[in-house]
């Protein structure tokens, strides 16, 4: 890939272009749900969130409820069995790497500073199934694992 002066790419343009377009249109959050299907199985989906508030240099969305917090520290080598969501919440990485995994047999890796909104409750009136119901999660790499859980 050419260089285009002071150690820039090409692919930096291009994410410069990016950035320009993004300027001019109504700026979104992008939020990634783990969610229960309608057969009782973890999905991931996205969903965005207009940031309509605020000013022009600073733009928010609307305020959203949330009742608390949790700090959470996994050590290297941590992994959860299979397991539903209680209570609806945004989990934060904030340190390391976290996988979640799906009964599919898919999963996802969440690095510092992205995020979920972890929602895979057990349907109303079903019993816990691990062959059916929930995700895992685990401690990715050499560093552990620090999570914020922001409740709804």
């Amino acid at each position: 890939m050419q260089s285009h002066g002071r150690g820039s790419t090409l692919a930096g343009h291009t994410r410069l272009a990016e950035l320009s377009v993004f300027e001019t249109a109504m700026p979104m959050f992008t939020k990634i749900i783990l969610y229960t299907n309608s057969q009782g199985r973890s999905q991931f989906r996205t969903e965005t969130i207009e940031l309509t508030e605020g000013t022009p240099q600073a733009m928010l969305s609307k305020l959203q409820p949330a009742s608390g917090y949790q700090l959470r520290y996994s050590p290297v080598g941590f992994r959860s069995s299979f397991h539903c969501t209680t209570i609806p919440q945004f989990v934060f990485i904030l340190a390391g790497e976290m996988e979640i995994g799906l009964q599919d047999g898919s999963s996802q890796i969440f690095k510092a500073g992205q995020h979920f909104y972890s929602a895979d409750l057990l349907p109303e009136g079903a019993i816990f199934d691990s062959s059916i119901h929930g995700h895992w999660s685990r401690q990715v790499g050499a560093e552990p694992l620090m999570t914020l859980f922001l409740r709804a």
